[in-house]
């Protein structure tokens, strides 16, 4: 299965007291990042008004950057309803500078939360709602590919959701495994038969749900979302920072640095800088910056009346 899969793979501020965050901007640091603003796709310097979005008369959410720093990947939405799970999107790819737009996938589907690959495939992953219930499970496509030729990484027939890749082709997880139970994984393709799955060893998993799990660039480090308890709930949850072993499949010394007091505000998408000095965020409908050897955070959005989400560094595939 791994040598069809890789054959296929490369062949194709002012900041609100809410926040206790510091008003300095971030422009002289230079932190270039993709995000939503107001359904609009943008690159920008974080910290510095917008120019002009790269998308534009559409829905686009949760743009990704290739580790090629060249190639944004998002969802667009093309049917709207109360009910996300509901959503019909299309999986498309755009490169940095504006240019070069294409959909990879038709509309017929629920695609969500897509990444790329690190291990030089430029392999665009994303989930996809099981049409016959069991959650979600994994697809790849590829740069340039047409909708119909993207495969399923994953069984149908129980859930299964991507967060982030390592350079080594492994896929972080989390997965309802019939056999080995619901947990956060690190995925491996084999050569023949079904994919493997390592589980990853997390003390704070047993008391409650990580989600939206991004590694650092050279993969010692992992940030994500926390919320006590296994009753979903959005608002209110705390990020995290913690260290990361891929050789030993555990996530320890986790430190939060956003809503530790649990806020009941949407705090989410904590996503790398380039040079992993810093995460960047949203709460609020704003965009800040945690700064790791400081501690400070900063808010780098600029315009107080746009909704800002989905921020994700240069070249620093979540």
């Amino acid at each position: 299965m791994r040598k069809m899969v890789k054959s296929f793979l490369f062949a194709f501020v002012l900041a609100d007291p809410l926040f206790a965050a510091e008003s300095t901007p971030s422009n002289r640091t230079g932190h270039r990042s993709s995000y939503y603003k107001n359904g609009e796709i943008h690159v920008n310097i974080l910290g510095t008004p917008e120019g002009k979005p790269l998308t534009t008369g559409y829905s686009d959410f949760k743009p990704s950057w290739s580790k090629t720093g060249d190639m944004l990947v998002f969802f667009r939405r093309v049917k709207n309803d109360r009910d996300v799970s509901k959503w019909k999107t299309a999986i498309c790819i755009v490169n940095a500078d504006g240019t070069g737009f294409h959909q990879i996938t038709d509309a017929k589907h629920t695609n969500f939360n897509q990444t790329w690959t690190r291990d030089g495939s430029n392999t665009p992953i994303w989930n996809r709602k099981n049409p016959d219930g069991g959650g979600y499970h994994v697809m790849a496509g590829k740069v340039r590919g047409k909708p119909g030729e993207e495969i399923a990484l994953t069984d149908k027939r129980y859930h299964t959701w991507a967060y982030t890749a390592l350079v080594d082709g492994r896929i972080l997880v989390n997965c309802a495994h019939p056999k080995l139970g619901r947990g956060y994984y690190l995925m491996t393709l084999p050569l023949k038969g079904k994919p493997a799955f390592q589980k990853i060893q997390c003390e704070m998993a047993k008391q409650g749900y990580l989600d939206r799990l991004s590694l650092s660039v050279d993969e010692t480090k992992i940030c994500f979302e926390y919320q006590r308890g296994f009753k979903r709930k959005v608002p209110g949850r705390t990020l995290y920072v913690a260290d990361f072993d891929a050789k030993t499949s555990s996530i320890t010394n986790a430190k939060p640095f956003a809503n530790k007091e649990g806020k009941p505000v949407w705090f989410a998408y904590p996503r790398w800088t380039r040079d992993q000095s810093a995460i960047v965020y949203q709460a609020g409908g704003a965009l800040y910056l945690y700064t790791l050897k400081s501690g400070k955070t900063q808010k780098v959005s600029t315009d107080d009346k746009a909704d800002y989400r989905y921020p994700h560094g240069e070249a620093t595939p979540k």
